[in-house]
Order: structure tokens, then C-alpha cells, then sequence
């Protein structure tokens, strides 16, 4: 299925980290509530407050979800092990939100672009742009890293990186957020508005080119998670300009992105 403007459809993830450590049950609902939406993949980072890692977390999302990826933040000496124990549980929908192309195994690579050079590596690199000229930069920069070390370009996605404050229902977004571009916070670029101003943004950055699709942290978890997928992504889909399915079963698939072709896989992973 391909959007009336030709780019095919945007790419979207969200960010699951809970405000205040817990059990993962709260995580997991959020990651429910984000595959009814049809969201490429969610991110929870290891804070060190849960009781349960990243990747346990998300293991223990895998068997209540189907089809959206777990990405998980995971450091140390058992973290390929871990990702590759997450991938096999959740049927190749694993992902690593990783600074560097080593301990990660084969799953999945976001990476921030501020990690350095991350087109040579990564499969998703999030940039952080507070307007389109500046993620079209980005991207640009990106796919030339990519090209440098003989990749394909367009196997790379590149995806804007957002803060978003949905706070404000159906009004409009307020001068300098929405409607006229994110504002720079000390967190990265925010968002605040309604989710119908949020859809706007996202289409226009898309279909100009800008991005291959959005990774948002919601302000406040549940809430402006509720609003994304209900409102933004609800608006989306009635436009023909998000899938209302998943085609595939595997991150990859979702991400139309193929295996990894550089590197051997570390040692440990499963």
C-alpha cells in the first residue's frame, strides 16, 4: 500500500519508558495500546529503577503482542545474549537502541545520530530537528554515511526524534510548537499541540522528504499516548496516510529494511 503522494507510508515508534519504576505491567499496556495503533516498534530504556531490565520487560511483552517491534536499550556483558533471547521469544521483532554496532547481535539498530557516523551501521538512525530544512539536513547526512562504506542508502531510516505534549486536546498548537515547528527544550524537540496539528506535522515532513517517519516520547505516558494513537493516527489512517495493518511479522519487515550485511554478530547472542 503507497500514499497518494508517492513516498509510501511514514514510518512511526513511540517511546514506553514509565515515569515512575514499577512492575511491567503499566509498560505493557502501553505497548498494547501502541499496536492497535499499527506503530513500527517501541523503545523502553534500562533506567536502573524497575524491577525488570529492558529486555526482560519486553520479553515479557512479547507473548501478549503480535506484530509491533520491542526495542530495548541494553548494556553490558549479556546484552547480545539478551536481544538475541528477546528476538527468538518475540519471532524476529527485536531491536537495539544502541550507541555503537557492536553488542547487539543481529536484531534490529536504532541509534541516535548524535552517536556518530550511525549511517555506516545502524538500520534507524533518530535525529533530532526542529524543522523540516533541519531533519532534511540530517537525513542527507545520514544516507551519506551510509554510501561511504557501501550501503545502500535507502536501507537506512532516518526518523525524527520528538518529544510531544498532547496536553492540549483539539486546540490548536500553541505559536512556536505545531503548527509552526517544534521548539528546542534542554530533552530534545517538543511538540505540544493537538493531535490533529500532530498529524498535519507529520505529514508534511514526510511527504516533503524530510523523513522516512517519527519516533515520539510522549510528555506523559499514557495520556498522550492514548491521544496518538486515537487521534493522530486515527486521522492518519482515515487519510490513507498510515496503515491500518501489519503486512509483515518481523521489525524488519515493518521497516522494509533486509538482514545486516556488515559485521559478524557478537559472541553470546542467541
Amino acid at each position: 500500500m503507497t500514499s497518494s503522494y508517492g513516498r509510501g507510508l511514514p514510518h512511526l515508534a513511540a517511546a514506553v519508558d514509565p515515569r515512575a519504576a514499577g512492575d511491567a505491567g503499566p509498560v505493557i499496556e502501553l505497548i498494547q495500546l501502541a499496536e492497535r495503533g499499527g506503530l513500527d516498534f517501541v523503545t523502553l530504556d534500562d533506567d536502573g529503577r524497575s524491577v525488570l531490565d529492558a529486555p526482560g520487560t519486553l520479553a515479557h511483552a512479547a507473548p501478549v503482542t503480535s506484530r509491533i517491534g520491542l526495542v530495548a536499550r541494553a548494556a553490558g556483558p549479556n546484552a547480545a545474549a539478551a536481544l538475541g533471547t528477546l528476538d527468538w521469544i518475540s519471532g524476529g521483532r527485536a531491536g537495539a537502541r544502541t550507541e555503537g554496532p557492536g553488542a547487539a547481535g543481529d536484531v534490529v539498530r536504532v541509534a541516535d545520530a548524535a552517536a556518530g557516523r550511525a549511517g555506516q551501521w545502524a538500520d534507524v538512525v533518530l535525529v533530532g530537528a526542529g524543522s523540516p530544512e533541519q531533519a532534511a539536513a540530517a537525513r542527507a547526512e545520514v544516507r551519506r554515511e551510509a554510501a561511504a562504506v557501501g550501503r545502500d542508502p535507502d536501507g537506512v531510516r532516518v526518523l525524527a526524534a520528538l518529544l510531544v505534549d498532547l496536553g492540549d486536546g483539539e486546540r490548536a498548537a500553541e505559536p512556536g510548537h505545531g503548527g509552526g515547528g517544534p521548539r528546542f527544550t534542554p530533552s530534545g524537540p517538543l511538540y505540544r499541540g493537538g493531535p490533529v496539528d500532530l498529524a498535519e506535522l507529520i505529514t508534511g515532513w514526510h511527504s516533503g522528504g524530510a523523513v522516512d517517519g517519527f519516533h515520539l516520547t510522549p510528555v506523559e505516558p499514557r495520556r498522550d499516548l492514548e491521544r496518538l494513537v486515537n487521534g493522530t493516527v486515527g486521522l492518519l489512517q482515515h487519510r490513507g496516510l498510515f496503515r491500518t495493518f501489519y503486512p509483515g511479522s518481523t521489525l524488519r519487515e515493518h521497516l522494509g529494511v533486509g538482514a545486516r550485511r556488515f559485521g559478524a554478530p557478537a559472541e553470546g547472542a542467541a
